[in-house]
């Protein structure tokens, strides 16, 4: 029995109705031939060349002087928290507005993320909100920071870049320096991104990177926490791995995870390095593409870029106005999925989530209306330009409607 697929009926989808997804993986580099190492020397495991070679290029990425790879961005999120000293029942400072894998882990280490709204110009962490709350809601008393409201420990603050673009990071450093606080990028967008010149993953004492099959490169899953405290590296090491104190006689004297990045993970991760910079100009091009199409639109605000950052315009992002473009963001999705185009909204805001209910009193108003009104569009590294100006039109005829 015949199982190859019909290459008729796969062609047989008009160029102008084919599907265009949100944004996809590019496997174009020597993925195949690093993977089939593997498998031919069957060094498949947590063990492998490939795996100290993949953490070499992030490092050198990061401008970082140690890289730890682990299994998924979460997971290195985890491990940096607790390297990081954060100790159950701290409060850890954390953008409201992002993926929920941050205030995931906070709580994995049995501490309690306390939100911080967006800001309206580049919709990052309002710096100047986490800035006010270090300075007027907490107290210092025995050698530590704490919350007036709740009396806990303030244990960290994890900014969160989102969407490609940089967190704006000199008035966060300089609060956290003063109160004694480590800061933990969530840098799992922003991998090439820049602040004042200097790489995302290495502005704050530790980051965390994710590689899902939707981030600038992939490996399947797979993540990774950078650093230049050989200290950090270390305690970061030892626990993704167990915690393996002799590995002859399998003696463990703390808690460790079974956190490590496969080798098969990893040699998919170095294929996909090797071509990062060319991903990351594809990601220019298809920003610029989307600012010539769409700013003679009313309605629409289009992502930014602030002086001081680089970004990598991982999800290109739009935010409508109702009531001068003529349609909501759910309804502008509901077009273009009718028009065989995949849309999404923005993460549902930290504090609104059923799964992380917390009694701040601060305000998260530009985090709810982002909620609203932001489109992320697709934007894939190897979106055509026929397909992108597919999405432009079919944007424009929502407007005209």
């Amino acid at each position: 029995m015949n199982t190859q697929p019909d290459s008729s009926a796969q062609n047989s989808c008009p160029e102008e109705n084919k599907h265009i997804p949100l944004c996809v993986p590019e496997i174009r580099g020597n993925e195949w031939k690093y993977v089939k190492d593997c498998l031919d020397t069957s060094w498949v495991s947590s063990v492998g060349d490939y795996v100290n070679r993949f953490e070499d290029m992030l490092k050198q990425k990061a401008e970082c002087d140690h890289a730890v790879a682990t299994v998924n961005g979460t997971s290195a999120l985890h491990i940096a928290l607790l390297v990081a000293g954060v100790r159950p029942d701290d409060e850890v400072l954390v953008s409201n507005l992002t993926f929920i894998a941050p205030a995931n882990a906070i709580r994995y280490a049995g501490a309690w993320p306390l939100f911080i709204d967006a800001e309206e110009q580049f919709w990052q962490m309002d710096v100047q909100q986490a800035v006010d709350f270090l300075e007027q809601g907490c107290e210092w008393k025995d050698g530590n920071l704490y919350n007036k409201v709740t009396d806990r420990r303030i244990g960290a603050v994890l900014p969160v870049h989102i969407l490609g673009h940089p967190v704006e990071m000199q008035p966060l450093l300089e609060a956290a320096r003063k109160f004694e606080l480590p800061v933990i990028e969530d840098a799992t967008e922003s991998l090439g991104a820049s602040y004042q010149g200097k790489m995302t993953g290495s502005l704050g004492d530790i980051a965390c990177f994710s590689f899902n099959g939707n981030k600038l490169i992939t490996t399947g899953g797979g993540g990774m926490i950078t650093t230049s405290r050989e200290d950090w590296s270390g305690k970061a090491r030892y626990l993704t791995t167990q915690a393996k104190d002799d590995e002859v006689e399998y003696c463990h004297h703390e808690i460790g995870y079974n956190y490590r990045l496969t080798n098969v993970q990893a040699a998919m991760g170095c294929a996909q390095m090797e071509l990062v910079d060319e991903y990351i100009l594809a990601k220019h091009r298809i920003a610029e593409r989307y600012r010539d199409g769409l700013s003679d639109l009313p309605g629409l605000t289009l992502m930014r870029q602030a002086e001081w950052a680089q970004s990598v315009w991982w999800m290109y992002t739009i935010q409508i106005d109702e009531r001068q473009f003529g349609c909501g963001s759910r309804d502008l999705l509901k077009h273009l999925q009718q028009n065989n185009i995949q849309t999404r909204p923005l993460w549902q805001p930290m504090h609104l989530s059923p799964a992380h209910t917390q009694t701040s009193r601060l305000k998260y108003d530009v985090s709810e209306k982002l909620y609203r009104e932001a489109l992320s569009l697709p934007c894939s590294v190897g979106l055509s330009e026929s397909d992108q100006q597919r999405v432009i039109n079919e944007i424009h005829q929502a407007c005209a409607r």
